[in-house]
């Protein structure tokens, strides 16, 4: 697949609801997952391979109760591709909700998305 074909069927299945799909198709087993905003000492700041980033997509989920999210349309230079993502979350364990919006940056090899990255802001809006 070329990257913009990986990025449109990523936007696709995301906006689907189908997420776990894009992690058995779209990615590389041993793709590295990066939050930008998160502590450094964080085990879920840098997660390496499918069995660690599906982890963290579990934590998401036993933790964020998601009321919408949608996906941009991909904007692909080579090898990479972004997407913004606007959702509507609640925080389960203290039950707050709010919306957010961040970019994710991907990095595609042999068809293959290699690396993720997530843009965005905690706390106070600047």
């Amino acid at each position: 697949m070329t990257t913009q074909e990986v990025a449109d069927q990523l936007v696709k299945w995301c906006n689907e609801g189908n997420e776990a799909k894009c992690y058995q198709e779209l990615y590389s087993p041993d793709a590295v997952s990066w939050e930008m905003e998160a502590d450094p000492n964080d085990a879920m700041a840098k997660c390496e391979g499918m069995q660690e980033i599906q982890k963290k997509g579990e934590w998401w989920y036993e933790n964020f109760e998601v009321h919408s999210s949608k996906a941009s349309e991909p904007t692909v230079a080579d090898g990479y591709f972004t997407t913004r993502f606007d959702m509507d979350t609640t925080h389960k364990p203290s039950g707050q909700r709010s919306k957010m919006s961040e970019l994710g940056v991907y990095k595609v090899k042999d068809g293959k998305i290699t690396e993720e990255r997530f843009f965005y802001q905690n706390g106070e809006q600047q």
